[in-house]
């Protein structure tokens, strides 16, 4: 889980050492990192749902095998259309297996089903915490193509170990439906309300984050940190959010999934309003509100689905809003560093990622209540 959400959301980091390796434009290279998050969860999303047939096991060996070989494809191309290839390849493989983990390991357990997933999802709290920093340092210290191989080849053999042992607990059944079948379903799904809004909900709810990685780290530059010291405050919000992943679950478990989730997204909001005051003080409170939030958002979304839907579903549900996060992530980056290209400023950045808070809690609030 660590390499999961780690790499993907650190493309705010790509932007400038991949246009000097490769000479391509920070715009061009947004809808290359944006065809990525597109992947990694619209991409995946359609493997939880129709790929739920094959053993949990298998599937993490593939993404194993793939990221393996994707490794060392930048020492081979160096275009925008293989750029694109390498990530939408990178986006499947590190989103599949989030889904895989992510809807398996919950179905463990019954009683404590919050604290659980709290737990597994102090990996991508981690990720979100080193890999920035990382890739950072690698770049810097190695350069653009061995520090992709470096890194590729780790995540690999992470899949690997996780493929190993991640299984469904005996007493779940594997699902045998059918694509027709599977398609009945989704119809169905799609056309009540309830679905409709927590489908729009999930996804503003991710898309705020989106929106922020894309200029978060210039804009930490730009309050006086320096380049290192920017990475690793936005690194600083994963770290953070590794806090609210571990008390969130046994928060949802004691309270309630729902008021929960909605308390996360009341905290990113907070957070996001600080980033308008350009003093430091107030930047550190930023950091916390939103590393705590973005922990509780970010890990609450299962259990409070799992919570309205069969758990029979699990892999498919946790698809099916992979997908809806991964249709905010196809236009949150480009949207992200074009307002801030075209403004020379950060202001209508940051007042996009509080409307889009905003509304995540009023479609979660009314989805929430109708189920």
């Amino acid at each position: 889980m660590v390499f999961t959400f780690g790499t993907p959301l650190s493309y705010g980091i790509f932007r400038e050492p991949f246009s000097n390796a490769f000479g391509i434009s920070s715009v061009a290279l947004s809808g290359v990192f944006a065809i990525m998050l597109f992947t990694f969860f619209i991409g995946s999303g359609l493997v939880g749902v129709f790929g739920a047939r094959f053993k949990a096991r298998a599937v993490l060996l593939v993404c194993s095998l793939a990221t393996g070989i994707i490794a060392p494809l930048l020492y081979f191309t160096g275009s925008i259309i293989g750029l694109t290839v390498v990530f939408a390849v990178l986006g499947l493989a590190l989103g599949t297996a989030f889904v895989l983990v992510a809807s398996v390991v919950p179905r463990w357990f019954e009683t404590r089903r919050g604290a659980a997933t709290g737990l597994i999802f102090v990996g991508n709290g981690l990720g979100l915490s080193v890999l920035p920093p990382l890739w950072q340092r690698a770049f810097t210290e190695v350069g653009v193509r061995r520090g992709f191989l470096l890194i590729m080849s780790v995540t690999a053999i992470a899949f690997l170990l996780a493929g190993l042992v991640c299984r469904r607990p005996p007493w779940a059944a594997q699902s045998t439906a059918t694509a027709d079948e599977l398609l009945e379903w989704l119809t169905r799904l799609g056309g009540t309300r309830t679905f409709q809004l927590l489908f729009i909900g999930i996804a503003l709810s991710f898309a705020w984050y989106q929106l922020l990685a894309a200029y978060a780290v210039d804009l930490f530059a730009s309050r006086g940190l320096t380049a290192a010291g920017a990475s690793a405050a936005f690194g600083l919000i994963g770290g953070v959010s590794i806090i609210s992943r571990i008390g969130s679950g046994y928060l949802a478990d004691s309270m309630g999934s729902r008021r929960a989730y909605l308390a996360s997204l009341v905290c990113v909001t907070g957070g996001i309003v600080l980033l308008f005051v350009p003093v430091l003080p107030a930047l550190i409170g930023a950091i916390f509100l939103i590393g705590l939030g973005l922990g509780g958002s970010s890990t609450l979304y299962i259990p409070l689905l799992m919570g309205i839907y069969s758990p029979e579903k699990d892999t498919a549900i946790v698809g099916v809003f992979n997908i809806a996060i991964g249709i905010a992530a196809l236009a949150m980056p480009p949207l992200g560093t074009a307002s801030v290209a075209y403004t020379d400023g950060f202001t209508i950045a940051i007042l996009l990622s509080f409307v889009v808070s905003v509304a995540a809690i009023w479609a979660i609030t009314v989805g929430t209540a109708e189920a």
